[in-house]
């Protein structure tokens, strides 16, 4: 982030009460100190001081007063306070700092740094050479004038050390505020997914069986009962995903009675569910397995199952097939996936029914967990989906490949 833009987050203005109240206390405890100490200081000082007139304190108000703005008006605070401390200091008031000090270390936060150091030098100049007393005696010693100067760096390195200490809070501030909405929009976006997985798959079915009652209720009821009941049972399964899913949104599925799991978290041991709820939309599938199914991440077996759902429902939607092979490969590394169909129909007319969210949906799952995905027609017909998904940590490598065909659009 550029210097400007970190100016231009410093807060411009008190934005509650409290923040009026500090400045407000500010101001009257510097007015009062300034006011308070060249009063004494003319009262019981050395006999060649006079006391300030009415004059010189009403410059030193001034001064306080314009604290009030020191916030939105860095810049513009610390000439006004320079200017009244200079012109009070001229008038006989011997305490007059305060204002620019507070001044000062406002404008270096503000990263006003080239108004903060004139302040310093013309402060300088006007304490050791003060021009109301030119060919006057009282000058400063060179003692005094290194004093002051050493302690006019020190306030300035102060400063300095302040601001970063404050600009490295902001930071850190905004890299938390940066983080949560990053992770914010990944669980929408994992929730997107399992939502469009959800209703594509279960709707899918249901319109089929949907189908199948109106046209055979006349002729063969006992199939179009058979079609209802399947019907009533795929809704009753999507329901309990997406209660399940939308209890996590309203943070509410807190284990209680009224939200606790009716079936199974979704995973490669429901994969029966998925080849039932084919079969029932007109695809018959066949699951062929390669190596022994061992217990996976959780991640990973809630990837899987999601893949193999929007593969199945693409191709009972779109492929025109009636046929589906499942393959799942297993070793110590990583879990393969391929889903084959023998579905027919032409790309053109499959891209034009789809959604646009199946095969985005599928490479941005592997992606997550640092696999790979494709898709595409396969040479001998129908569509193919491969998909590899490690089960150990894994390194950022290249992106996932998305094979456009047979449902760019699904």
């Amino acid at each position: 982030m550029s210097e400007p833009d970190l100016a231009d987050r410093q807060p411009h203005w008190p934005g509650t009460v409290r923040g009026w109240a500090v400045d407000a206390g500010l101001a009257a405890a510097v007015i009062a100190a300034e006011a308070g100490g060249s009063h004494a200081a003319g009262s019981w000082g050395h006999l060649h001081h006079t006391a300030p007139g009415v004059l010189a304190y009403l410059l030193l108000t001034a001064g306080g007063l314009a604290l009030l703005a020191r916030r939105r008006y860095p810049g513009g605070v610390l000439a006004i306070t320079l200017v009244t401390t200079i012109g009070a200091q001229a008038l006989g008031a011997r305490v007059t700092w305060f204002a620019v000090i507070v001044a000062f270390f406002t404008a270096v936060l503000a990263r006003k740094r080239a108004a903060a150091i004139a302040s310093l030098v013309i402060g300088y100049i006007a304490s050791v050479w003060p021009p109301w007393l030119i060919g006057q005696p009282g000058q400063a010693t060179v003692a005094f004038a290194l004093e002051l100067a050493a302690g006019l760096a020190f306030l300035l390195i102060i400063a300095e050390l302040i601001r970063i200490r404050s600009q490295r809070a902001a930071a850190l501030a905004r890299g938390r505020e940066e983080e949560l909405r990053r992770r914010a929009g990944e669980e929408r976006l994992r929730m997107a997914r399992d939502l469009h997985d959800v209703v594509a798959h279960n709707i899918s079915v249901i319109n089929v069986q949907a189908n199948t009652a109106l046209h055979l209720m006349d002729r063969q009821p006992e199939r179009a009962r058979s079609a209802l009941v399947t019907i009533n049972e795929v809704s009753k399964q999507a329901l309990v995903e997406l209660r399940s899913i939308l209890g996590v949104l309203r943070d509410v599925d807190t284990g209680g009675a009224d939200h606790a799991p009716r079936a199974p978290a979704p995973g490669l041991a429901r994969l029966g569910d998925l080849v039932d709820s084919a079969a029932a939309a007109g695809l018959a599938v066949c699951v062929e397995e390669d190596g022994p199914r061992d217990a996976l991440p959780a991640d990973v077996d809630l990837t899987a199952y999601r893949i193999i759902q929007e593969a199945l429902t693409n191709s009972a939607r779109h492929s025109g097939g009636t046929r589906a092979t499942v393959r799942l490969g297993y070793d110590a590394q990583a879990l393969r996936i391929e889903v084959d169909d023998d579905g027919r129909a032409a790309p053109s007319a499959i891209q034009a029914n789809g959604s646009g969210h199946g095969i985005t949906g599928m490479t941005e799952r592997a992606a997550a967990l640092g696999g790979t995905f494709e898709a595409g027609p396969r040479p001998g017909g129908g569509f193919g989906v491969r998909a590899w998904l490690p089960l150990r940590g894994w390194q950022p490598g290249p992106g996932p490949r998305e094979v456009s065909g047979h449902g760019d659009e699904r």
